[in-house]
């Protein structure tokens, strides 16, 4: 692992599914991506958080679901930041060894939102809220937000980068990978506007388990 791993390597040492994920599932993370990345470059511009804390988040969640595209993509940027390649290796092993205790249950939390598809018991938010502040933790789940729709639309694209490398994913499909592909891109300016809208009406960039 490291800075000499390709993506094409990457892709091709998975060889199969951790996790997959539905039209709607992608649509849906889709819509509360805009928002999610509008709080995270606020943050970033007023350094309201530290960027490798968000960086580790990121990566939990990508152990959870298992994207090859985005553990290369966020090993480069997380080595940017100044990660060492032990610590990345944890974080994407889920082995948690260099998981602060400051950090800890932002981290769970981080597992929890990737294990549960994005839709978490409202209870566990607050938790977030109640040990970092609001401000910080909408900073920590806009972090997961925007990790989860890029898992989502990264794993079938990771899928076929390494079709095309000649080593189809296990239970995997061209028509499931491409679909997933190409939908993505109709969905991305349908999910913008419908963000829009959200925002517009005053709803928060949320959603719990009703």
């Amino acid at each position: 692992m490291g800075n000499k791993l390709t993506l094409s390597k990457s892709v091709t040492q998975v060889g199969e599914y951790k996790r997959k994920f539905s039209l709607l599932e992608m649509y849906v993370s889709f819509v509360f991506l805009p928002g999610a990345i509008l709080k995270l470059a606020k943050s970033d511009k007023a350094k309201l958080v530290d960027r490798k804390f968000v960086r580790r988040l990121q990566l939990a969640v990508t152990e959870v679901n298992g994207c090859a595209a985005c553990s290369f993509q966020h090993t480069q940027m997380a080595l940017q930041d100044g990660m060492s390649n032990d610590e990345i290796s944890s974080f994407l092993s889920g082995a948690g060894d260099y998981t602060k205790p400051e950090e800890a249950k932002a981290i769970m939390f981080a597992q929890h939102f990737a294990d549960s598809r994005g839709l978490v018991e409202k209870s566990a938010y607050e938790t977030i809220e109640k040990e970092y502040g609001i401000n910080e933790a909408s900073i920590i789940l806009s972090s997961v937000q925007m990790m989860m729709a890029g898992n989502i639309y990264g794993i079938p694209f990771s899928a076929f980068l390494s079709r095309l490398q000649g080593k189809p994913y296990r239970k995997s499909s061209l028509f499931y990978e491409l679909r997933m592909i190409v939908m993505g891109f109709v969905f991305l300016p349908l999910a913008v506007i419908h963000a829009s809208f959200r925002s517009l009406f005053g709803l928060e960039n949320k959603r719990f388990v009703k």
